[in-house]
C-alpha cells in the first residue's frame, strides 16, 4: 500500500478584536504559517471567519456607523490576503481557510477554502447549518444572527487533495451527524472543521458546562463512525467581551485525540497522520457498502422535525 502520511496542523487564533485591520489579522496567519513551516507541516488549517472578529453577535442597522459589508471578502485571494496566498505557495505548504463571502450577486456566505501547495483553490464549501436566529433579540447578552447575515450551502463535496480525499465542515456543521455520513460518502478520509464557539449558549444556559465535551463528543464519534481523520480548529478566548471556546484538537478515525489545544491564543498543534489507517475501520466496522440499509433511512431525508407515533 502507497505511503500517504501527511503532517497537519490546526492552526488555532486567540480573540480578534473589531478595530483590527485585515493587514494585521493577515500577519498572525502569516506566523502560524512560518511555525508551520518551521515544523515542516504539509497542511495547515485556519479557523472559521479567521479574517475578522466573530461579527454575528452584533445586529447591525443600515444607519449605523458599523459597515456589514466591512467584514465580507468581495474576492479571494484579494490585496491582504494574497500574501497568505503567496507565502504559502513559496513554503510549499498548503491551507484551509474560513471567511464571510460576498459574491458578485449580492449573495453572503460563511464559506470555507481548501488551497494546495502550489497555491492553487481546489475546493470551496459554505456552511450548511447555519445557527442562531434572524431578528434582533435583546434579552441575550450578544447575539447569534449567523441566519440574518448569511444564507445556507447546498451540500457536502470532496475533493482529491493532499494524497486523500478531503471534506470541509464549518462550526455548527460538526453537531450534525448527517455532515460526516455525507462526507465519508463522499469518501472523505480527512474533514476539516473551523469554528466561532460563544461558551454561553443563551437559550439553554444549562449546556454552558459542557461546552468543551460536547465540542470533542461530536467530532470524536463523527470520526469514529465515518473512519475519518478530522481537524477541529477555533477561534477562542475572550472577544470583544464574549467568551468563546477554544479546544482545537486533531482526532484518528478511531475517535481518539492524537493532538490538543492548551491555550486561549494563537497557537500552532501538529500531529503526523497515516490516511491509509481509515482503512482500518472504512473496511470493517464502518464498510457502507455492506452494512448501510439506506432504504431503511428515509425518515433522515424525507422530514425535518420529528413526527410522533399515534397514541394507543
Amino acid at each position: 500500500m502507497d505511503n500517504r502520511n501527511l503532517r497537519i496542523a490546526a492552526a488555532q487564533l486567540g480573540p480578534i478584536n473589531r478595530n483590527e485591520t485585515r493587514s494585521e489579522v493577515v500577519e498572525r496567519l502569516l506566523e502560524l504559517l512560518r511555525k508551520a513551516h518551521n515544523k515542516q507541516v504539509q497542511l495547515i488549517v485556519y479557523p472559521e471567519l479567521a479574517l475578522t472578529t466573530f461579527f454575528p453577535r452584533w445586529f447591525v442597522e443600515e444607519e449605523e456607523d458599523l459597515s456589514l459589508d466591512d467584514f465580507y471578502e468581495k474576492e479571494m485571494p484579494g490585496k491582504e490576503t494574497k500574501k497568505l496566498f503567496d507565502a504559502a505557495k513559496d513554503y510549499g505548504i498548503g491551507f484551509c481557510l474560513g471567511y464571510a463571502e460576498l459574491t458578485e450577486l449580492g449573495e453572503r456566505f460563511n464559506t470555507q477554502i481548501l488551497v494546495d501547495s502550489d497555491g492553487l483553490t481546489v475546493g470551496k464549501y459554505r456552511k450548511v447549518h447555519l445557527p442562531g436566529h434572524e431578528e434582533h433579540e435583546p434579552w441575550r447578552a450578544f447575539q447569534h444572527l449567523e441566519r440574518r447575515y448569511f444564507q445556507a450551502g447546498e451540500s457536502f463535496p470532496t475533493w482529491q487533495a493532499f494524497g486523500g480525499v478531503v471534506g470541509m465542515a464549518i462550526c455548527n456543521d460538526r453537531r450534525w451527524s448527517e455532515t460526516y455520513r455525507c462526507l465519508a460518502l463522499g469518501g472523505a478520509e480527512l474533514i476539516l472543521i473551523g469554528y466561532n464557539t460563544p461558551i454561553h449558549y443563551a437559550p439553554d444556559p444549562t449546556q454552558d458546562e459542557h461546552a468543551s465535551f460536547h465540542n470533542h463528543l461530536v467530532m470524536q464519534a463523527g470520526a469514529y463512525q465515518n473512519g475519518c481523520f478530522v481537524v477541529g480548529v477555533a477561534k477562542g478566548g475572550v472577544e470583544e467581551g464574549v467568551e468563546s471556546l477554544s479546544d482545537s484538537c486533531i482526532i484518528a478515525p478511531s475517535g481518539e485525540i492524537i493532538a490538543l489545544s492548551s491555550t486561549d491564543d494563537d497557537e500552532l498543534i501538529v500531529a503526523d497522520i497515516d490516511l491509509n489507517l481509515c482503512r482500518n475501520y472504512k473496511d470493517t466496522l464502518f464498510d457502507f457498502d455492506r452494512y448501510r440499509k439506506p432504504g431503511s433511512y428515509g425518515r433522515i431525508t424525507n422530514q425535518s422535525g420529528a413526527i410522533l407515533p399515534e397514541e394507543t
